[in-house]
């Protein structure tokens, strides 16, 4: 047999697997590595987080991305390119990482990698007929199982859309699946570069499961920074917005995107909330003359109301979740209070209550989803639509 098949076939008959999961996201900001150690599937799921880290992108690299990704006009050369030297680099990181964890690569069964993505096109965004949903990740897996010697499952999101889906949130399964409880109705809200939820009902009825996208998390007040603030990449700690004061005109105009119409579960991304995205609320609201503060400030609501409607939306019979928060956006202290204002009454924790680093949750939900792919079984989420875990492609070492 094919040494590389003994090897996954080792890998499905052991009772725990130790799994290394990757996330890039839309920020740039860098490669999440979490170390995980992974037993059972499914709901029998176990996941113990060993280790963590984020390693920075040099700035080099974050414009050479930001040339390619969620653009029309792509240089297709330095996109070909991207995604060899990017799947190269993680693997060069992962190497790193484990050696100054002092962990042997050889103790590691599998590296689960999303990959970056450069651009996501879900039917509802791109309109065209005849043509499907679609997304685009790099970030090569097979560069990272050779350039590591470790088996790489990668490229997730194209089995959720090859079954009806629209590649995005992914994240139900491993809520699903790790956060579950009969004790309480919960949330779990991600606010990366673009904010998501998973709604978890006490009663674990899957016909009431659902994970969407409801708009911009931080991409937008990120990319405005950029283009404003020289030499900074994000409004740290909400210094800059908490010096200017939101627009109610403005706002609405930026809450007025027929994306905001769909029902769930949906999906966007950076290609819709773009500058140009800004750009033409501002014309048709008449402020650009804002200052760059009230401009950051009113971004910053925007986030918040689009959450806070989403989630409302969800209870309108009454009662509210418990909300528990990961991503980026749960350090923002303007973002956190906005949230608070517009959802009185309801508890807002993070998952490091549920034994799971907030920041390191994406990576996390990658590991468990390559875990799936070599254990699982088929699981339906009723209003999901997808009656299948089992995404990833596989990659094996030389």
């Amino acid at each position: 047999m094919n040494r590389n098949w003994q090897r996954c076939f080792e890998l499905v008959r052991k009772k725990e697997r130790i799994i290394i999961g990757l996330m890039s996201g839309t920020s740039l900001d860098g490669l999440d590595i979490a170390l995980c150690s992974i037993g059972g599937s499914g709901m029998k799921t176990k996941v113990k987080l060993l280790k963590f880290c984020t390693v920075p992108y040099d700035s080099a690299l974050r414009e050479e991305m930001r040339a390619v990704i969620f653009r029309r006009d792509t240089d297709l050369q330095l996109l070909t390119l991207l995604n060899a030297k990017i799947g190269s680099l993680h693997a060069r990181l992962v190497l790193q990482t484990l050696q100054k964890w002092e962990v042997a690569p050889e103790g590691i069964d599998v590296i689960a990698s999303h990959g970056q993505t450069v651009f996501h096109a879900p039917a509802s965004f791109h309109g065209l007929d005849g043509y499907p949903n679609a997304t685009l990740q790099i970030g090569d897996g097979d560069h990272i199982a050779v350039g590591t010697g470790i088996l790489t499952i990668s490229d997730f999101r194209q089995k959720h859309i090859a079954a009806g889906g629209e590649g995005a949130p992914l994240a139900v399964y491993g809520d699903y699946f790790l956060f579950s409880d009969e004790r309480e109705d919960r949330v779990m809200l991600n606010v990366g570069g673009i904010a998501n939820f998973t709604f978890l009902p006490r009663d674990g009825n899957t016909e009431r499961i659902f994970s969407t996208d409801v708009g911009p998390g931080n991409t937008l007040m990120d990319q405005y920074v950029q283009r404003h603030f020289e030499g900074l990449s994000y409004d740290r700690d909400s210094v800059l917005a908490g010096k200017g004061n939101y627009h109610e005109v403005l706002l609405d105009a930026l809450l007025e995107a027929p994306f905001f119409r769909l029902g769930f579960p949906k999906t966007t991304g950076p290609e819709l909330f773009s500058m140009d995205y800004l750009q033409k609320a501002q014309e048709r609201s008449g402020t650009g003359g804002l200052a760059k503060e009230d401009v950051l400030a009113t971004l910053n609501r925007f986030t918040a109301e689009v959450v806070a409607e989403a989630i409302g939306r969800c209870f309108e019979g009454g009662g509210m979740p418990v909300i528990y928060l990961s991503g980026g956006g749960m350090h923002n202290p303007l973002l956190r209070k906005n949230l608070e204002a517009l959802l009185p009454g309801v508890l807002f924790r993070t998952t490091a209550e549920l034994g799971i680093n907030p920041d390191a949750k994406e990576a996390v939900l990658f590991a468990l989803l390559a875990n799936e792919m070599l254990a699982g079984d088929a699981a339906n989420f009723g209003r999901q639509g997808i009656p299948m875990v089992a995404m990833g492609k596989v990659s094996f070492p030389l």
